[in-house]
């Protein structure tokens, strides 16, 4: 039995378009909207309680994040750890391309 190409194509495409939208899009929010919305005093300040329920990568790495030792954290604090991460994950990057 010999399918024509023309119904094989739409039968793919069809199987293709309902996967995709099939698939959860994900909302990827911004540091402050993150920031923002675990700061249930909105003061500022970021404590660990509250990245455990709401800034959960914050919470993983919170006493890498609190240099100072303050007890909470700010955006500020949040944008210097990631930045500091970019830069070692660079140099190591880097670092392994020179060595091959």
């Amino acid at each position: 039995m010999r399918i024509p190409f023309p119904l094989l194509a739409a039968a793919v495409f069809a199987v293709m378009t309902h996967a995709q939208a099939a698939q959860p899009t994900r909302n990827h929010l911004t540091v402050e909207q993150r920031f923002e919305k675990a700061n249930v005093t909105h003061d500022g300040h970021l404590t660990l309680e509250q990245a455990k329920t709401g800034y959960k990568s914050v919470a993983r790495h919170f006493s890498a994040i609190d240099r100072d030792k303050k007890g909470y954290v700010t955006q500020d604090d949040i944008h210097a750890y990631y930045k500091a991460q970019r830069a070692l994950h660079h140099r190591a990057s880097s670092d392994n391309q020179q060595t091959n």
